[in-house]
């Protein structure tokens, strides 16, 4: 598995300057609400991914009257059969948009490079959204996971969403001018269909093997007495189902001329989820609703181990708001005991933190932020 045995944070969010030294698999992080319980998930989250899991830039990550930040973390991946590859990764934002990533003193070239080596599950209360909110929060679902397993498609991503870009820019500019260059928008088209259909057949087989594991995990989270009133289903919707890509393409033309933007791709798909039959969202119970999210990133969590090799950390936010007795006992069930990678839980309370891990006779580390 991939374990963090300890995190320095300097200037980063609230804190100052602090060390955390991590010695076993299940830790339970408390404090009260502002002490830095969520902060410390995601800096773990940052040393995983090169950037935050709440904060769109990282001037908004600098402690308040400070310039930059800086993260360390030393981490160690053990895979059966091989020897454990003890990894010291360091990164400094130095303001205005520099920043230094470094793994054992080496420092990277491209911080895309980074994505995947330390793989990385979070479950936060905002992501909720993933299940009440519209295609785009799904969507990043599908490229957070498989952007960890397939450098490939993130390379396919990052191109698609760059070419992306100038063809809505391209468009704009058509309407600002009066006229239309149909050989400049017929390059672009082309530059955005090869990464768009690569990005499609991925994300066909990633929803292939998901969907299964989504349903598996939502039935052992809901309460056993009422699993067969709560029928859930998932599909992959994309508008390359039923059409090629230059076919959506020129079926849109005249709409994205007049909106001046790009209304047909990749970049419109979506995962839809059914209850018994009907749209999730507009039926399903919070309590549902907290099962079906932490369904979704439990099956996220068990492709990237297959994936990988290893178990990913796992970083759990606030996980025992909305949910009752039953299912929160069959969520830690699964984390503390059939999940056998190292596992992150905040909370506000200490007493019920230590015996909610403790009941399961794992070793439980607690780290109590004043």
């Amino acid at each position: 598995m991939l374990q963090l045995n300890k995190i320095t944070l300097t200037q980063f969010k609230n804190y100052s300057s602090q060390a955390f030294t991590i010695d076993k698999r299940i830790i339970g992080i408390c404090g009260l609400n502002g002490k830095g319980k969520t902060n410390m998930l995601d800096a773990i989250y940052y040393l995983c991914f090169t950037k935050s899991y709440f904060s769109k830039t990282d001037l908004l990550n600098v402690k308040f009257g400070e310039e930059g930040f800086r993260l360390e973390g030393d981490l160690s991946q053990n895979i059966p059969g091989e020897a454990t590859d003890n990894m010291d990764f360091v990164i400094i934002f130095r303001g205005a948009g520099k920043k230094e990533i470094s793994i054992n003193k080496i420092p990277y070239e491209k911080f895309s490079a980074h994505i995947g080596k330390f793989p990385c599950v979070m479950v936060a209360p905002d992501d909720v959204e993933m299940i009440t909110g519209n295609s785009e929060v799904r969507r990043k679902f599908m490229d957070t996971v498989l952007s960890q397993m397939d450098a490939f498609y993130l390379q396919q991503l990052i191109i698609y969403n760059k070419v992306l870009l100038q063809r809505n820019s391209l468009l704009k500019r058509f309407a600002e001018q009066g006229n239309t260059d149909w050989s400049l928008l017929e390059v672009l088209n082309s530059q955005l269909i090869q990464p768009g259909k690569e990005i499609y057949k991925k994300r066909q087989a990633f929803t292939r093997e998901l969907i299964p594991l989504v349903k598996h995990f939502y039935q052992r989270i809901a309460d056993p007495g009422s699993k067969q009133d709560e029928i859930v289903d998932l599909n992959y919707e994309s508008q390359l189902t039923a059409n090629t890509f230059p076919e959506i393409l020129q079926n849109n033309l005249e709409r994205d001329l007049f909106l001046q933007r790009s209304n047909a791709g990749i970049h419109k798909d979506d995962i839809s989820i059914l209850l018994n039959g009907r749209i999730f969202k507009n039926i399903a119970s919070q309590g549902q609703r907290k099962s079906m999210l932490f369904a979704l990133k439990l099956a996220e969590f068990e492709m990237l181990k297959q994936n990988k090799g290893f178990a990913p950390l796992l970083l759990l936010d606030d996980v025992f708001e909305k949910l009752d007795n039953v299912r929160m006992q069959n969520l830690l069930q699964w984390v503390c005991v059939n999940n056998k990678g190292q596992v992150f839980i905040t909370d506000t309370h200490y007493e019920r933190l230590d015996r909610l891990l403790s009941a399961f006779g794992e070793d439980v580390q607690i780290i109590e932020l004043n």
